[in-house]
């Protein structure tokens, strides 16, 4: 039987909380009684992402800079899953307000961590089918967001080639091109 690691939380503290993170402290128990008094964590809403597929059988790849690396990002589409929203209907609302396009089948491929050594968020991984482009799109005030297509090979020509560097996306498309049987 694997031993017990979970530590105990005897306090919390908030730093900061924002409308996308939040920072607190956490005062801590290790299972062998020691103490750790301050392991901060950041609390971000739950994501979503999905590899794309039009009915042209074509990859939706998004591009937008990224203040934080700043880099100008080759992306599937994705984003906050907001308050009280379902996974699945929060990525159908990003598809359709990043790139216009609705899609009519959705199929759940993972669940994955961002970094959970220090955040406490999920991103919920999607592979979206059928893919028709209904309307323009309708960006967040600080979203500038080109749509771009690929199809299978050259998606999997950019990830060899390390042009998309945006790690829980490179996980999604690895998870779909697996289910694509295109690995």
């Amino acid at each position: 039987m694997a031993p017990d690691l979970k530590w105990k939380v005897l306090s919390s503290e908030y730093i900061h909380k924002g409308p996308w993170a939040t920072l607190r402290t956490d005062k801590c128990q290790m299972p062998d009684g020691r103490i750790v008094p301050a392991y901060y964590v950041l609390e971000y809403p739950d994501w979503a992402n999905a590899v794309a597929l039009t009915e042209g059988n074509k990859i939706i790849m998004v591009r937008q800079y990224r203040h934080a690396a700043g880099v100008v990002s080759l992306e599937i589409p994705g984003g906050v899953i907001e308050a009280g929203e379902e996974p699945v209907a929060g990525m159908k609302r990003e598809l359709l307000e990043e790139t216009g396009y609705e899609f009519n089948n959705f199929e759940l491929l993972c669940k994955l961590h961002a970094n959970p050594s220090t955040a406490n968020n999920l991103t919920h991984c999607y592979l979206a089918t059928g893919g028709k482009k209904i309307q323009g799109q309708h960006l967040d005030e600080q979203e500038d967001i080109v749509v771009e297509e690929y199809t299978i090979d050259e998606v999997k020509q950019l990830l060899a080639e390390n042009k998309i560097t945006q790690a829980l996306h490179c996980s999604t498309l690895f998870y779909a091109l697996q289910k694509l049987g295109a690995l």
